[in-house]
């Protein structure tokens, strides 16, 4: 594996840009920024990424907005990188709307000359 020729900026800009793909519910664009192995923890448990992209695919889970809120806090280690971020959305689950403001803890993976998300934590922000 050759190392990671991003940086700090290019992950960034790949955060964004898979942010833009959820908000616009691009299925192929969505998951061409995960891992095969991806999973997501909140504060309903623990999904994979079929398990994600099938509620996308569905219709089940949509986003209509998600915008990061200031500039992430970024560790490059090697070939895996540590994304902390705030990250505001709105998403519709089978019909109710959610309004969430969140941070995010998104970690990737330098693989086959890209960085891919491998694992997702997401945690309210405190009122």
């Amino acid at each position: 594996m050759s190392e990671p020729a991003g940086t700090a900026a290019q992950l960034v800009s790949v955060a964004d840009q898979w942010a833009r793909a959820i908000a616009t519910n691009d299925l192929a664009r969505i998951a061409e920024h995960m891992a095969d192995e991806w999973t997501i923890v909140s504060e309903s448990g623990i999904s994979a990424k079929e398990r994600f992209l099938s509620l996308i695919a569905s219709g089940e889970l949509t986003h209509s907005a998600m915008q990061r809120v200031g500039e992430p806090r970024i560790t490059i280690c090697g070939d895996v990188a540590i994304y902390v971020a705030r990250v505001t959305n709105t998403a519709h689950y089978r019909g109710q709307r959610f309004d969430a403001d969140e941070w995010t803890t998104d970690v990737f993976a330098w693989r086959d000359g890209r960085w891919r998300c491998v694992h997702s934590h997401i945690t309210p922000v405190a009122t």
